[in-house]
């Protein structure tokens, strides 16, 4: 008889713990995905510099309109909380001071892909889908684009656009805000 193998599933709630007694390094770069603690990629220039100019660009025309979030945790359900890159996320008073956001907070989620952009696309871009986040870019650094995902369901992102530079984008929940994508992609 061969034995079957059980993983066990972490919840959002035993991941907070983990965090709260010291269970992993401080300087740790680690995500909750679907109940896995996934080690995130070290961020390299190319990548940290994409964060930055998208960073500076939204700032410079969100103003008040938004909260700009850098690598911060999303809560998507039980047992999942990774970090995107960068989310536009609804104003509020407290900034999210006593609960991290959840997909209705957010505008726009970004996620910046290099060496990650297999599993951005495969297992990221998914997992947001499901969770109801309604519009995600893929920021691929290696093909020089933005993959735009919007439309969510259980199945998926329904439509798919890769957009390049001489394009000009506009959000789904942010409709006057005009994006040329060769203003925010290196």
């Amino acid at each position: 008889m061969q034995a079957i193998l059980k993983k066990h599933r972490f919840s959002v709630e035993n991941w907070r713990k983990m965090g709260e007694f010291g269970i992993f390094p401080s300087d740790a770069r680690l995500e909750l995905i679907e109940g896995e603690v996934i080690d995130m990629s070290p961020i390299g220039s190319l990548h940290g510099s994409q964060l930055k100019r998208l960073t500076h660009w939204f700032k410079l025309r969100t103003g008040e309109e938004t909260i700009i979030s850098v690598q911060d945790p999303l809560r998507l359900g039980d047992f999942s909380e990774p970090q995107p890159d960068l989310m536009l996320l609804r104003p509020r008073d407290d900034f999210y001071a006593q609960e991290h956001p959840t997909p209705k907070d957010v505008l726009l989620l970004v996620e910046v892909a290099d060496s990650t952009l297999e599993r951005d696309r495969d297992i990221k871009m998914p997992l947001y889908a499901r969770y109801g986040v309604a519009e995600s870019w893929l920021l691929n650094l290696q093909e020089a684009c933005i993959e735009v995902y919007t439309n969510p369901s259980s199945q998926g992102y329904a439509d798919r656009h890769i957009a390049r530079k001489g394009e000009e984008l506009s959000l789904s929940l942010l409709p006057n805000l005009r994006v040329m994508v060769g203003d925010i992609l290196a």
